[in-house]
């Protein structure tokens, strides 16, 4: 019960130290040396682990600097604060993190999870005109209500394997978007069967052959060794490849293959807000209605809820209305480069260009097209004050159509991945919807572990 915890000051359970800098930073900012971590390091997963860095800083900035170790839990004091992690390998920090140690009385699990809770309310108590900034002193006096270690240690194994799960679906999700980005950078980018074709032909050998070695990366015995279907299911892809090369508005291409621009292949949408002060474009909330920031934190390119909705008469004000379920979505201004294909019919404001499903080119081509050509679209980009893409620089930017049946053959193999990705998403955002349930109310007491293990035991 809650009313059996005890009450802390949060340094009376740990030594809370803050990070240093060699200074001036830049000088020791290198791409070898000791792991430097930044809080983007931390915001670009949601994972609890800290397993790599972007930068380094030289050895001799180490002295200067606070030096953490695998199984250390540190905490972001300022940009994007009150946000712990477990840090899993040897790293130094700057003052934008605490450090806690020495812990007494207080699981090092359990403070990560009762940090969590906390979260809000620490960042309430910070200060700062343009970062909140969250002082050292404000998280060593805050108090906090704990139970008994043992107690702690439940909470903790309840907790920590719905986090397990969320970080394993984020792996395998990043494994599955990397094959399938693999794959069209292989088919469509740097045309490695049409290569190997040519290749083989220069070389008086089967190119129908060496296409099939690049596309399934199996040695010629190991394609003998193949079951006779997939063998000639294979066969078939590679001949889909030409075995020449022609040249045209985007250099050599393969032959047969044409280039046309995005608004020629796909329709283009943009969006509106409406006015915010008319409660009635708002309530009742009904139709699914995203800004960037609903993609802000988005592991993977995909699109399950927003944070609001409009209601009819909101929906009414926004010209393109509703779009389907599969649009691909593209943030045209701060920042840039956000991607998305939705699992609902959403209506967008104007931070996106839209690409509606049914056009020449499917989504899933076009999201890797996107993410391929992300820099040159960027480059598209103006603006005074935020830099933005407008749909009119955005539509005549050029693309590759290789045609309708290799497309097929290319969502035959890509689709199947894409689809165990959005799986791990909706999994994810299932276990994420129970932890955020079931968080403040263990360690709140309101829900006894020693009642779950009763419960358990009926079961």
């Amino acid at each position: 019960m809650a009313f059996e915890w005890s009450e802390y000051a949060f340094g009376e359970l740990c030594t809370i130290t803050r990070g240093a800098s060699p200074r001036p930073i830049n000088a020791f900012l290198s791409k070898t040396g000791m792991p430097w971590i930044k809080i983007a390091d931390a915001t670009s997963s949601d994972s609890r682990f800290l397993e790599t860095t972007n930068e380094c800083i030289k050895l001799e900035g180490v002295k200067s600097s606070v030096r953490v170790f695998p199984g250390d839990l540190i905490l972001s004091n300022s940009a994007t604060p009150g946000l712990p992690k477990f840090v899993m390998i040897e790293a130094c920090i700057h003052d934008g993190w605490m450090l806690l140690r020495k812990f007494k009385g207080l699981d090092k699990n359990f403070a990560y999870w009762l940090l969590i809770n906390e979260r809000k309310t620490l960042i309430a108590q910070g200060n700062g005109s343009v970062f909140t900034n969250l002082k050292t002193d404000i998280l060593k006096l805050h108090r906090v209500r704990i139970p008994d270690l043992a107690t702690q240690f439940k909470i903790a194994q309840i907790l920590d394997p719905i986090a397990v799960k969320i970080d394993l679906n984020r792996r395998i999700n990043q494994t599955l978007e990397a094959m399938a980005q693999a794959i069209f950078k292989s088919w469509f980018v740097d045309f490695d069967p049409v290569k190997a074709r040519i290749s083989a032909i220069k070389q008086g050998e089967d190119p129908l052959r060496a296409a099939m070695r690049v596309i399934s990366g199996k040695t010629d015995a190991e394609l003998d060794q193949m079951p006779r279907e997939h063998h000639d299911q294979l066969a078939a892809t590679a001949a889909l490849f030409p075995d020449a090369m022609e040249e045209s508005e985007l250099g050599e291409i393969p032959k047969g293959w044409k280039v046309s621009t995005i608004g020629e292949t796909v329709e283009i949408a943009g969006g509106a807000t409406p006015d915010t002060k008319n409660e009635s474009y708002w309530n009742p909330p009904e139709h699914f209605w995203t800004s960037p920031k609903d993609l802000s934190g988005v592991q993977s390119p995909v699109l399950l809820t927003t944070e609001r909705k409009v209601s009819t008469a909101g929906l009414s004000r926004i010209g393109s209305g509703l779009l389907p379920k599969g649009t691909l979505l593209i943030s045209s201004r701060a920042p840039i480069g956000y991607l998305a294909i939705t699992q609902v019919p959403v209506a967008i404001n104007q931070g996106y260009i839209a690409m509606l499903p049914g056009g020449k080119l499917p989504p899933l081509y076009l999201l890797m097209w996107c993410q391929q050509n992300m820099e040159e679209i960027k480059g598209q980009a103006n603006g005074s004050t935020f830099m933005e893409i407008s749909k009119k620089a955005f539509r005549p930017m050029l693309i590759i159509n290789p045609g309708s049946i290799l497309l097929d053959r290319f969502l035959g193999v890509v689709a199947p991945l894409f689809g165990k990705l959005v799986e791990g998403v909706k999994e994810s955002s299932q276990l994420a919807e129970l932890r955020d349930t079931l968080l403040p109310k263990l360690l709140s007491g309101e829900l006894s572990v020693a009642d779950l293990d009763k419960e358990a035991a009926l079961s």
